[in-house]
């Protein structure tokens, strides 16, 4: 039977089918303590899972390298607990955002720590064979090129000989001395191992097997892990577009992208597990999974205006995946014409206003925006990302606090807040790994 119980990570059930699920929970517990760990003990309180049952699993985990002792801890009685963690470079991500000019790659770890970054121009008018070429390109040389990646601020950081960074903090980057992964030009192919809730899925047990993803081989982690497979590659770019068939519409200002079937196109390319999604849901997604609470709003205003919308705890995509074309609500009726299509939309009246220099007037406009959002959805907060915002992110936070402010006047209720979104320029392709690395700590939003 399973006892009550009181965490976050939902019940388990003892069920030979459902082990896959009972081990992505025990995952996501390991990933949220940190490098402090958590004892089996508080495993099973936290699950409700049996402790015979969570004994099994993290065996099960620790053999396949996913999992590993942090130490002991004393107990209230008898002996000290021996506590286990994550071991974050036992599996990969790639997260790939497509902007309009520009494309960024990043390789992220089980915790979704960015190992790796690359950034380049990117014409995303340029044709399906040019931008299909760039993201092989990104994704092989994230992989591959051994540089460690910048901090969100973009501040350089060297590496050293054997993938450190600079000043000689931090751990070496999965791989050799180089910081290449095996399966580079550097070194052997190895065979990946499935993770509970991968996308290829897991054995009806749900144990670890061998079972390799689309594509065969592939590049793996540390040398001597049992893990280290690289999961699949997340892929962001402007709406609309389908999520769950992973086919474009008609982009904003890009409409010869209609119909076309990017995850098929990509996942052919590269031999892995790909999905597409909105930038705007990443970002929202990896916001949520850093412990954003509640139900919130990320505005994205960089060459585009969208939104990614959590409500309850989870990335709302609507009906259609269409949600979130924030930037396309009419706000002036005989108003400049807008890429989509329309007229006086405020993505066109906010990218004009920036266009002229005027950027109090930007705000202005995306916090009319926002006001419609907080009236039609009560959400708790507004968070503001994107290239534009963050060259000045004072005048938006200024301007769109000062609209929400009086909408609260004039309705009597709470002032709804606003705060610049953490993770600067690369939370959206961050966000994009987190659709890939979902799945095997138990989360469904991706």
């Amino acid at each position: 039977m399973n006892r009550a119980n009181d965490g976050t990570a939902g019940p388990g059930v003892n069920l030979l089918a459902l082990r896959s699920h009972n081990a992505a929970l025990v995952l996501e517990l390991l990933r949220t303590a940190g490098d402090e760990g958590i004892s089996r003990l508080e495993l099973a309180e936290r699950t409700g899972l049996t402790p015979q049952a969570v004994s099994k699993i993290t065996a099960r985990l620790r053999e396949d390298g996913l999992a590993a002792e942090a130490g002991r801890r004393a107990s209230t009685g008898g002996k000290p607990r021996t506590v286990l963690r994550l071991v974050p470079d036992a599996g990969h991500a790639v997260g790939v955002h497509l902007d309009r000019d520009e494309l960024r790659a990043v390789l992220v770890d089980l915790r979704g720590a960015v190992v790796r970054e690359r950034r380049t121009a990117l014409d995303l008018g340029a044709g399906a064979e040019a931008v299909l070429g760039a993201v092989t390109e990104a994704v092989t040389g994230v992989l591959t090129d051994g540089r460690t990646a910048e901090p969100p601020d973009g501040t350089a950081l060297g590496s050293g000989c054997d993938g450190r960074l600079a000043g000689g903090r931090g751990r070496a980057l999965p791989g050799g001395r180089d910081g290449t992964l095996p399966g580079g030009p550097d070194g052997p192919d190895v065979q990946s191992r499935a993770l509970p809730g991968s996308p290829d899925g897991t054995l009806p047990d749900g144990t670890l097997g061998d079972g390799k993803l689309p594509g065969g081989t592939l590049r793996s982690g540390a040398p001597g892990r049992g893990g280290g497979a690289l999961l699949g590659v997340g892929v962001v770019l402007p709406g609309p577009l389908d999520h769950a068939r992973g086919v474009l519409h008609r982009v904003t200002g890009f409409p010869e992208w209609d119909g076309f079937p990017l995850r098929e196109a990509l996942a052919g390319r590269l031999g892995v597990p790909v999905v597409v999604d909105k930038d705007t849901n990443a970002a929202a997604l990896g916001l949520a999974v850093e412990g954003e609470a509640g139900s919130f709003a990320y505005l994205h205003l960089g060459t585009g205006l969208g939104a990614g919308l959590v409500i309850g705890g989870r990335v709302h995509r609507g009906a259609r995946t269409g949600a979130g074309e924030f930037g396309h609500q009419v706000i002036q009726l005989d108003g400049p014409p807008c890429g989509c299509g329309d007229r006086g939309c405020v993505e066109a009246l906010c990218l004009g206003a920036v266009a002229r220099g005027d950027i109090e007037a930007a705000a202005r406009v995306l916090g009319a925006g926002a006001a419609n959002l907080v009236g039609l959805l009560d959400i708790d907060l507004v968070l503001l990302g994107g290239r534009t915002v963050t060259s000045a992110p004072e005048p938006f936070l200024r301007g769109v606090g000062a609209v929400l402010a009086e909408r609260a006047r004039r309705t009597g209720q709470g002032v709804v807040p606003v705060r610049l979104a953490p993770g600067g320029g690369r939370a959206v392709a961050v966000g994009a790994a987190q659709l890939v690395l979902g799945p095997v700590f138990g989360r469904r939003d991706g």
